[in-house]
């Protein structure tokens, strides 16, 4: 029974498929050349029955992949040969292309229909910009769906069953030096004077976080929570390094900022403006200003632990 986890060769189906429900990138687009941590969210199994395994062909051009362990899951990553050509960021794909499979080592461990889950990977991308399609083989417990329709031209997917899930390739001189991803705020209870704001950062070459600012709270730092013998201390950090390549998360419970006395509560459904002060590799800083939405937990997650039990020290 353990063989019926791993991952068949590639079938069409006949199958029907929610129209929203497709095997999607959440960031569904990235600049030229630069690092890029992808992450296909799969909504649904297979008529009903749990996922039990997915494969993931990436386009020639993308570099080095390196795919984020998933308990429960063993992964293999090999070079395999097309056997139909494809069109990708303008060429056509019929070399050999670099595949990333996860499989379920247990029925428990299998995604159940009724939830959806993430699978990521980290890359280099090509240098041309352009549409890239990612050919995703989706198996389950029962049948398996073959993402892998390409429109004969342009980038729409409408009329297509299953559709490969497509990632826009921005021009390299779009590229910000620092990429920010999944931001968000947490919103405040009556009487709160504080509260955190969380995101994704990604450098490409490598990049300082310097500081904070937001005209919402008098003072806004970097603070990192870790645990100090059997006690969870928070501390005030001076800058945070963004490794070349490396997403870097500010999250509840690490790295993350930290908002202190607040001019106004942050509601639910609202926006918090912030400027992040940076400095690349070579030494220049600059900013990016972000409108973050405010949220009583991570979008897509559950609620985070509020910021009321921890022993506070400054530098």
């Amino acid at each position: 029974m353990k063989r019926a986890f791993l991952v068949a060769g590639l079938l069409s189906t006949s199958l029907a498929i929610p129209a929203l429900a497709h095997v999607v990138l959440t960031e569904p687009s990235a600049v030229a050349g630069s690092y890029y941590k992808a992450a296909l969210r799969v909504g649904h199994g297979c008529d009903g029955s749990a996922t039990t395994g997915l494969r993931v062909s990436l386009p020639a051009g993308f570099e080095g992949p390196k795919p984020q362990p998933k308990p429960g899951w063993n992964i293999t990553t090999r070079k395999a040969k097309l056997d139909q050509p494809y069109t990708s960021h303008g060429k056509t794909v019929s070399e050999e292309v670099v595949e990333i499979q996860w499989s379920a080592v247990s029925r428990e461990s299998a995604l159940p229909d009724g939830q959806f889950d993430e699978f990521a990977f980290t890359t280099r991308l090509p240098e041309q910009p352009g549409a890239a399609w990612i050919k995703v083989l989706q198996t389950c417990d029962k049948g398996q769906l073959d993402w892998s329709e390409v429109p004969a031209a342009g980038t729409s997917t409408k009329g297509l069953k299953t559709p490969a899930a497509l990632l826009d390739i921005k021009p390299a001189t779009l590229a910000q030096p620092v990429t920010v991803s999944k931001a968000w705020a947490r919103a405040t209870v009556p009487g709160q004077k504080a509260s955190g704001a969380f995101m994704t950062l990604l450098s490409a070459d490598g990049a300082r976080l310097l500081g904070i600012k937001t005209p919402q709270a008098s003072v806004a730092e970097i603070h990192e929570m870790k645990m100090d013998g059997d006690v969870m201390r928070m501390n005030s950090v001076a800058a945070l390094d963004l490794p070349a390549g490396q997403a870097v998360e500010l999250k509840p419970g690490g790295y993350h900022l930290m908002l202190m006395d607040l001019k106004a509560p942050l509601n639910p459904g609202a926006s918090l403006p912030l400027t992040l002060n940076l400095q690349d590799a070579k030494g220049q800083k600059f900013q990016i200003e972000l409108s973050v939405p405010v949220a009583l937990q991570a979008p897509g997650g559950p609620a985070a632990e509020p910021h009321h039990s921890h022993q506070h020290h400054q530098h």
